[in-house]
């Protein structure tokens, strides 16, 4: 994924108002962050525990989706299943995001769901760089080329309901 800025973020979202999207907390750290190694920046907003954000790349422009999810946590040893990218996780490790979909859908209240890495850091567990509390993923026949490609794959079915 390339670069982007703050402006960047700000106007990419398809989901929420202009205000909306004014308001929303976007990360600070957004020079240091490894977009070589990233399919979508994902983040959640440090004064909304039930909001999280993603950007992803949708025909070569930034398209951003706010999500909500619920704040309760599961047991420990309950373990779920992202969609995304196939990590399973230990508790609270996955969650289920919705988004309102895009455009009169989207104002009639209509809302879309995804089981998602409730940090979204898909992109870093798919290539390694970062190991869920469980300690590992499971092994794969698929090379970390063909896995990222299904990550990408499975996040642009989700976007492709929000616009549908």
């Amino acid at each position: 994924m390339r670069s982007l800025t703050e402006q960047d973020i700000r106007n990419s979202f398809i989901n929420c108002s202009k205000g909306e999207a004014r308001r929303l907390a976007v990360p600070r750290d957004l020079g240091e962050r490894p977009w070589e190694d990233l399919d979508f920046l994902g983040w959640r907003d440090p004064g909304a525990p039930d909001r999280s954000y993603l950007v992803t790349e949708r025909d070569g422009r930034p398209v951003g989706i706010a999500f909500r999810f619920p704040a309760s946590r599961r047991g420990f040893l309950h373990r779920s299943m992202c969609s995304v990218c196939l990590t399973t996780h230990p508790g609270g490790g996955v969650s289920l995001m919705t988004a309102r979909k895009a455009g009169a859908a989207g104002r009639e209240g209509n809302s879309v769901g995804l089981y998602m890495c409730t940090d979204l850091a898909c992109p870093l567990y798919v290539r390694g760089r970062k190991v869920p509390e469980s300690g590992a993923r499971f092994q794969e026949s698929l090379t970390v080329e063909e896995q990222i490609a299904r990550a990408r794959d499975n996040l642009s079915a989700f976007v492709d309901q929000l616009y549908a």
